[in-house]
């Protein structure tokens, strides 16, 4: 039997979405396939310090990882002639052998391409995409640019850093009318995002986006409906099945993506067959033109007018019971702990893709 490959799952982080990746880690942990794979289980406090876990998965969904036995300091180690991580446990290091790393970490410090670019600078194969599309599509702006190039429709959105000229940010938005977003450029789970439904309400919404990010965008509001598509695969992609977010009133906000107290996500879609596929093509472009890797989660708009517009890729989405992403993937047929054996597969080189286009 081929010797198990260690792949070490980081999961907390310095990011307002520490307690996301918590749950989604503790489900990565749960489903990993522990025939193949050894996972080495990595916290990062909220304060950003490394620790070796090896207590019960549990504590980790209740955050209470760091309060028990198990939990031993690590450091990074930017040598590629040994382990990339060295435990410090009674202030004697020792080395971590790893194969792959996956990062389960949401938010900037995680899913913007630092980690990734950590692990790439010792030669360690990442689990999910790269430092290039991480960056890339953690910045929406830049996103937006790359993709409206290749010809696929975009928000009509400005962008402005401080100091900010008041006169001509509301002279955008009448522009833009209203309703209208204003969001951090890089920032995740909804974090200091607005839906100004006024011009009384709009520079409020500028300063609560400013509290997340040094650049903030304000975009136009798409009408129709919020559509998503799972992508897995490196050269060939498998796609989920595309799902829809309904909503009662306001937006997909913090508190609905992981409640669901009003939103319902219904997977398929309610669009026709023929739209689903127009949607997974788009998809699947949209994944290649950011150079997307492993697997993301493709964010649109599906118009009235059967317009599909770009909305945002998730390079690391949730993996929780409430997540879209494992949700279209078990809706095309595949389980969750299928889903992370391909992705680390991918990771390790496995193939060039496990996939239908």
């Amino acid at each position: 039997m081929p010797e198990k490959k260690r792949v070490a799952v980081l999961f907390g982080g310095h990011s307002s979405e520490y307690g996301v990746s918590l749950q989604s880690a503790a489900s990565v942990l749960e489903e990993i396939d522990r025939e193949r794979f050894v996972p080495i289980s990595i916290g990062i406090s909220r304060q950003g310090d490394w620790y070796l876990y090896e207590g019960p998965i549990q504590a980790i969904r209740e955050d209470a990882w760091q309060r028990g036995v198990g939990c031993a300091p690590v450091a990074f180690s930017p040598s590629r002639g040994g382990p990339a991580l060295l435990s410090l446990e009674d202030g004697t290091p020792r080395g971590i052998a790893v194969d792959a790393a996956f990062p389960v970490l949401h938010g900037k410090d995680g899913e913007d391409g630092t980690v990734q670019g950590l692990f790439a600078l010792v030669g360690v194969p990442v689990v999910g995409c790269g430092v290039l599309a991480s960056a890339l599509c953690m910045d929406k702006a830049r996103a937006h640019k790359l993709v409206q190039a290749e010809g696929i429709r975009v928000p009509r959105s400005f962008s402005h850093q401080r100091p900010y000229c008041v006169r001509e940010i509301v002279q955008e938005a009448d522009g833009l009318g209203y309703p209208l977003f204003v969001k951090p450029v890089r920032s995740g789970s909804s974090y200091g995002v607005s839906r100004v439904e006024t011009a009384q309400d709009l520079l409020p919404a500028v300063e609560r986006a400013f509290a997340h990010d040094d650049t903030v965008l304000l975009e136009e509001a798409i009408p129709g409906r919020e559509v998503g598509c799972a992508v897995l695969g490196n050269g060939a992609l498998t796609l989920g099945e595309v799902d829809e977010i309904e909503l009662q009133g306001g937006f997909f906000d913090f508190s609905e993506k992981y409640t669901l107290k009003t939103a319902r996500i219904h997977v398929p879609a309610r669009i026709s067959a023929s739209a689903a596929d127009r949607v997974k093509a788009v998809a699947a472009r949209v994944y290649r033109i950011l150079a997307c890797q492993g697997f993301a989660r493709v964010d649109l708009f599906y118009t009235p007018e059967g317009e599909i517009v770009f909305h945002e890729v998730n390079t690391i989405p949730g993996f929780t019971g409430h997540s879209r992403f494992p949700r279209m993937m078990q809706a095309a047929g595949w389980s969750l702990k299928q889903v992370l054996t391909a992705a680390i597969d991918l990771a390790l080189g496995g193939g060039a893709g496990c996939g239908e286009v």
